[in-house]
């Protein structure tokens, strides 16, 4: 799995070379960010060891090339939209894999990150990016050579023990009295929400119902707070006029959206949030809304597949930080 940076009067090229990709996962990613090209990348989980090879091929033979140190780096930063130019590095590990000299012949050096933490799940958003990628640089006295290859994490939680359904009221005095039910309030990413909408009160005439995932970004704090919406799926309820006692379910496959976890206060820099969003829209075209948070979590595949072993570690991990926000901090 070897990919070669190219540039124009760069006199060797880099490759990085991963161990055990063949039976680890590689998932696709899409970027919002122009200088990252959506790609497949292999999966990791915190706590797994990252090790491999890194190639430096000269680009003439009989060639020789001074340098002042070659070094990896395994770097976790979370990167906002308008701090573009000062990423904010949470995870930061270095190897020395040459001290100063030259190299006269293509070179492979290996290279192990051991159990290294990864606290936080990779996320490619709309105003932030939260990117974990090995950087190998070979220092020069006037333009470095760099090779970054970017790493994909995801963070695993457990079924909660406490998951209580949802259920509330929307009204307007006289004219609208509806009662709506889901099943829980948190839902891994493969679930399904099921739900009830009951119509106690029917007096205006409303000719169209949906139930909406409305997934919210918040970046900044206080008074620079921003937050970006993006509406993840549409789901028609009902199309017609409900009448008083009608009672209309709601059944919902997350499985077909992307989605990721509901991320909190990710270093005090980003979160990520969804919501259930019901829309009614009577025949004058007036709309209601009425929204619900809901928690997203990626559950834990079954045991028995690949790398099941790091995914409970994983899980345990993940688990000890929610009950303690410190633990996250890397050195």
């Amino acid at each position: 799995m070897a990919s070669f940076f190219s540039g124009f009067g760069q006199s060797a090229e880099i490759s990085i070379q991963l161990n055990d990709v063949e039976g680890r996962k590689t998932v696709e990613y899409k970027s919002t960010d122009q200088d990252i090209k959506d790609s497949k990348s292999p999966l990791y989980f915190d706590g797994e060891t990252v090790s491999g090879q890194v190639h430096i091929k000269l680009k003439k033979q009989g060639s020789k090339l001074d340098h002042r140190g070659i070094r990896i780096e395994f770097i976790g930063q979370i990167e906002l939209s308008y701090e573009r130019s000062t990423p904010y590095e949470f995870t930061s590990l270095v190897r020395d894999l040459a001290t100063p000299g030259d190299l006269t012949a293509n070179k492979t050096f290996d290279f192990e990150f051991v159990n290294v933490e990864k606290p936080f799940e990779s996320y490619f958003g709309a105003n932030v990016l939260l990117r974990y990628f090995l950087k190998v640089t070979i220092v020069k006295s006037l333009s470095d050579i760099v090779k970054e290859q970017e790493i994909l994490v995801h963070t695993l939680a457990h079924y909660p023990e406490l998951n209580n359904s949802i259920r509330m009221e929307v009204g307007i005095e006289d004219c609208l009295h509806i009662e709506f039910e889901y099943n829980k309030s948190k839902y891994h990413l493969k679930d399904v929400i099921v739900g009830k909408i009951y119509f106690i009160l029917v007096r205006i005439k409303i000719k169209h119902m949906e139930i909406q995932i409305i997934k919210r970004e918040t970046t900044g704090t206080g008074p620079n707070t921003y937050n970006e919406n993006e509406t993840i799926a549409k789901y028609e309820i009902m199309d017609g006029a409900p009448v008083r006692g009608e009672s209309i379910p709601i059944r919902l496959f997350l499985s077909g959206y992307e989605l990721s976890p509901t991320l909190r206060e990710i270093n005090k820099k980003f979160s990520v949030r969804y919501f259930l969003n019901l829309v009614l829209i009577d025949e004058e075209d007036r709309r209601y809304f009425k929204q619900q948070e809901i928690t997203l979590f990626r559950k834990a595949e079954k045991r028995g597949t690949t790398h099941s072993h790091a995914m409970n570690s994983a899980i345990t991990r993940h688990a000890d930080r929610e009950t303690n926000p410190s633990a996250s901090k890397a050195s």
